[in-house]
């Protein structure tokens, strides 16, 4: 019997690694053979014997990024869950707080990472992007975590003279701490980003930022697929964690049996001018402040009232606009292209994944990798095979849509 066990759990194994085996042996063949863009793509081989030769140069630098983004997934997480709890207990706050929400989920990190790195010093700017990066996926996350509670165990409280405190303290935190989980899981990889981001700009000697811009110019295509893939290992390994962590505690905290009470609806939010007045105001007055707080100086910080007078006000707002026009033009056909395209890739495989479970189990390793390597790791890469243009560009927008959608759909 033992025997026959090992037999079997032999065998699910093999099943398991042959799609990857095989990918690899793929990768392997075309990076001896040189199929890919003369040499671009290195073969496994290739990026372990270039990873041997200079490991004494990544503990330094990959100690510095592990430093700064978890500096900064402490603290972004920290305002995250603070800012949840405050806005499921004052949902007034939560409605004034809208807009500055939406307003860094939206704001690139790659806009602001040359900013942080002229007005900041040290690893402040590598920090304050992990921050960001963080920020509103865990937010959200517990609000959707403390919101969708047992609401028997809160009549209970209540039944005991418990108020609303109380229903959060004993049940509604405890119910949310896997949602809470699932947020630090996509954040972990976020934190990395920022911090690899902020040190490709920010000029420091250590960090794998600053390594992979130091080894841009020395043309070597296996020393850049070295830096990226020990960034995705980073990456990936940190949402591994909080995957098991998940997990886990989903066991302890979900309820063991079902309600069968319809969960409460939610109110529909009438027109409050001043909140929305206050949600509109809040990411400028924000925006205001922290320039006059870090004494920016004018020619680097500007205003909102600079960027509206820069293009609607100036002598050179026509030609401002125009050239922001043009450049909308260039970027919007391929963002739409893009995501469509990604979104069709997305459904195709949720679909090939029913009737071809094989091919799909072979495939998702490569998406798995683009989807943990930070885009600053990957871009470069990619201009590698593809070169500068519309190709290196549509890729990866295909590349950042089609990963979530796929996790959506399947």
């Amino acid at each position: 019997m033992p025997t026959e066990t090992r037999a079997r759990r032999l065998g699910a194994l093999l099943r398991a690694l042959w799609p990857l085996l095989a990918v690899l042996a793929l990768w392997e063949l075309a990076g001896q053979m040189r199929w890919v863009a003369g040499g671009a793509l290195p073969a496994p081989s290739q990026i372990l014997h270039r990873y041997w030769l200079d490991r004494a140069d990544y503990p330094p630098h990959i100690r510095a990024t592990l430093i700064a983004s978890g500096v900064g997934f402490v603290i972004g997480n920290a305002v995250a869950v603070a800012a949840g709890l405050l806005f499921v207990l004052a949902p007034v706050t939560g409605r004034i707080a809208r807009g500055l929400n939406v307003a860094i989920f939206a704001l690139p990190p790659i806009a602001i990472a040359p900013i942080l790195a002229l007005t900041l010093d040290g690893m402040t700017p590598r920090i304050v992007l992990a921050a960001l990066g963080v920020y509103f996926v865990t937010m959200q996350a517990t609000v959707t975590g403390l919101q969708q509670f047992d609401s028997r165990a809160g009549d209970l409280v209540r039944a005991y003279g418990g108020g609303k405190a109380a229903v959060m303290r004993f049940v509604q935190i405890r119910g949310a701490i896997p949602a809470i989980l699932s947020g630090f899981r996509v954040a972990a990889p976020n934190a990395v980003l920022g911090a690899i981001l902020a040190e490709f700009g920010g000029g420091g000697r250590w960090g794998l930022g600053t390594y992979l811009l130091g080894s841009l110019g020395r043309g070597d295509p296996s020393r850049l697929w070295g830096i990226g893939l020990t960034a995705t290992a980073i990456a990936g390994l940190s949402y591994a964690l909080f995957a098991v962590l998940s997990a886990r505690m989903l066991g302890r905290t979900r309820a063991v049996t079902l309600n069968p009470a319809a969960p409460p609806s939610e109110p529909r939010e009438s027109v409050n001018l001043p909140v929305m007045a206050a949600s509109i105001l809040l990411p400028f007055a924000l925006w205001w402040g922290v320039l006059w707080a870090l004494q920016v100086p004018r020619m680097i910080g500007k205003t909102p009232w600079d960027v509206i007078d820069y293009l609607f006000l100036s002598a050179q707002s026509a030609q401002a606009q125009q050239r922001l026009l043009g450049a909308l033009l260039q970027t919007l056909p391929i963002t739409l292209i893009g995501m469509a395209a990604g979104l069709g890739f997305a459904f195709a495989l949720a679909v090939s994944s029913r009737l071809t479970p094989g091919f799909t189990r072979a495939f998702l390793p490569v998406a798995l990798v683009t989807q943990t390597m930070p885009l600053v790791a990957l871009t470069p890469l990619l201009v590698l095979i593809l070169g500068r243009g519309t190709a290196v560009t549509l890729w990866i927008t295909v590349s950042v849509t089609f990963f979530p959608a796929y996790v959506m759909i399947a």
